[in-house]
């Protein structure tokens, strides 16, 4: 077990008052800020599994961990994993769902908003990616990710802090108020290069849009291709200031 003597003084702190331990979480996550993704993996299993989710949307990072994880626990039963299905995803995405099921003898749980497209956009008088993207992120994301985690004690992300600004300041354990869980982030201090090699170097299947120009892959009428310019989150609803879908602003 990794970090005894922290386990039980946390784990008791978070029943009581998960919100305003904000100091504990800092001890542990300035403990973990040295080890590796498998370490951090490892720690988040042991102190939080079964009450311990992680959502992914098959980018680089998030098959990394999968990866990682499926050689720390190869039942799949530590971590229930999931994507959330928009229904706006790249056919390209969907597909790396079933290679990443079929490699590692596991299930991606698809996590839909209640209301179908169709649904949402006669609803709205047609789709509002264009014209209020803040509004159907919420709807399509950040409303359903609330939902899913209910019941849980922890989820990991795999944000990296130089991906963008507001992700500068991410700690590897810190408490998401956002969604009222503790948040584990195995890979924030990991560059792009690191994710990369890792991948190569273990034949983890990753989107082959990432071959093609795109280096951060969303929802299809909100993603372009950006080449070798820009930062890791170039082409995301390209032509406006917007970075983030809200899952992981503060």
């Amino acid at each position: 077990m990794i970090f005894p003597d922290l386990r039980d003084n946390v784990n008791e702190s978070l029943n009581k008052n998960p919100g305003t331990n904000l100091p504990q979480l800092k001890t542990v996550s300035l403990t973990l800020e040295a080890k590796s993704p498998q370490e951090i993996l490892t720690w988040a299993i042991e102190n939080y599994s079964p009450s311990l989710t992680m959502a992914t949307a098959f980018g680089a990072e998030g098959c990394v961990l999968i990866d990682m994880l499926s050689k720390l626990d190869p039942s799949g039963k530590s971590v229930r994993l999931f994507n959330l299905e928009t229904g706006y995803q790249f056919p390209e995405t969907l597909a790396l769902r079933e290679r990443i099921q079929d490699k590692y003898n596991l299930t991606v749980e698809f996590i839909s908003s209640k209301e179908t497209v169709p649904e949402m956009e006669a609803r709205l008088g047609g789709p509002i990616y264009n014209s209020n993207p803040t509004e159907c992120c919420r709807l399509r994301k950040l409303v359903p990710l609330t939902d899913a985690v209910v019941g849980y004690k922890a989820w990991i992300s795999a944000i990296r802090r130089d991906q963008t600004a507001s992700r500068a300041t991410a700690d590897i354990v810190e408490w998401d108020n956002k969604f009222g869980l503790v948040k584990v982030n195995p890979l924030a201090n990991w560059t792009k290069r690191l994710v990369w090699e890792y991948i190569f170097a273990n034949d983890v299947p990753y989107n082959p849009l990432h071959d093609q120009g795109f280096p951060s892959i969303g929802c299809f009428p909100c993603t372009r291709a950006a080449g070798q310019e820009g930062d890791d989150r170039s082409g995301r609803w390209a032509g406006t200031q917007k970075t983030e879908c809200g899952l992981h602003t503060k």
